[in-house]
């Protein structure tokens, strides 16, 4: 079996996840890693045993064995390297959001469709089953013309506060729900009206809450609340619920599937994203980086999500903070 020699730039929390991922997919070779922190990088390369490490991008990009690469630095750092490693030839997967400015997202997107390697965002919830069987449902007509949604993606505190002063819950995770009500709507927002609330001391609000008008005229509500009491069983309180004519659908992931009772008190781990299973990572992201790997070794174009759509889930989210800063309705 042919692998793809895939490299990972930014080696944050996620970036470690995308490392674990990667090592779990039979035709990918994790062949280099890159980060500008020479400790942290010599710690990954050891726990999974990568001999190729470096503290700039562009030397990892000049890397003719590389085929692959996954940027997961944070989101206003993914206009450059992304742009690079399109530029260098390689397959890029680029977590979401894409980037923070539009100017940002449109020259991705228009770098993405001259390049030869393939391009992908990481909207992970399109690779979540349920969610992608709700597609199929919707897709087959069985609730009819969609007319609400609602979203729920509420994280503990100490989650919140390890991000907040880099990005705010909007665009850090109703992009989420925003993509996926895009996608299963095939419609649009025409207005976004915001209002978010800050408890702490971070540069941005704790929460945020979301109102969109479809261009298909349905009415969609998201909530992001990254300050839940960090003593709550579960990490994510995660759900969407869907009305059309004809019928609805609720998803509700990943709590409490499964619950787990101890001496220590109740838990509720994580079963969907990325779990490990049989010494192995499992879940959302390895498939999603599966079906990335494999779309290269096919040469089969990944069809997804298309650069367009994730640059649409930005502009909406952009124009939510907007709209949270201004207490004004903002048109799209």
């Amino acid at each position: 079996m042919k692998k793809v020699k895939y490299g990972v730039l930014g080696l944050g929390w996620f970036g470690e996840k995308h490392c674990e991922a990667l090592a779990a997919i039979p035709n990918v070779e994790l062949h280099a890693v890159c980060t500008r922190n020479p400790e942290r990088l010599g710690e990954i390369q050891k726990k999974f045993g990568v001999s190729k490490g470096f503290t700039d991008y562009r030397a990892m990009l000049a890397d003719a064995e590389l085929e692959a690469v996954s940027i997961t630095t944070m989101w206003d750092q993914h206009t450059a390297p992304a742009l690079a490693s399109l530029q260098a030839g390689k397959h890029v997967f680029l977590e979401k959001p894409m980037a923070s400015t539009l100017a940002d997202c449109d020259a991705i997107v228009d770098a993405a469709h001259a390049a030869k390697g393939f391009f992908m965002v990481g909207h992970i919830c399109r690779f979540n089953p349920r969610y992608a069987a709700a597609k199929q449902e919707i897709a087959a007509g069985k609730i009819g013309k969609i007319i609400s949604m609602y979203s729920r993606r509420n994280l503990q505190a100490w989650v919140g506060a390890s991000v907040l002063d880099k990005i705010g819950p909007i665009i850090g995770d109703c992009v989420h729900d925003t993509d996926l009500m895009f996608w299963f709507s095939g419609s649009r927002a025409i207005s976004a009206y915001a209002q978010t609330v800050k408890v702490g001391s971070h540069a941005n609000p704790d929460l945020g809450q979301v109102m969109y008008r479809l261009a298909n005229s349905a009415s969609c509500i998201l909530e992001s609340v990254w300050c839940l009491p960090n003593n709550s069983p579960f990490q994510i309180d995660e759900r969407l619920e869907v009305v059309g004519t004809e019928g609805s659908i609720s998803i509700h992931d990943t709590h409490p599937n499964l619950m787990i009772v101890d001496k220590d008190g109740v838990r509720c781990p994580d079963t969907t994203y990325w779990p490990r299973i049989h010494g192995h990572l499992q879940g959302a992201l390895r498939d999603e980086l599966a079906y990335f790997a494999n779309c290269i070794a096919s040469g089969v174009k990944p069809t997804v999500i298309t650069a367009e759509e994730s640059r649409e889930a930005v502009r909406a989210c952009l124009a939510a903070e907007q709209s949270a800063a201004t207490g004004q309705v903002v048109k799209l």
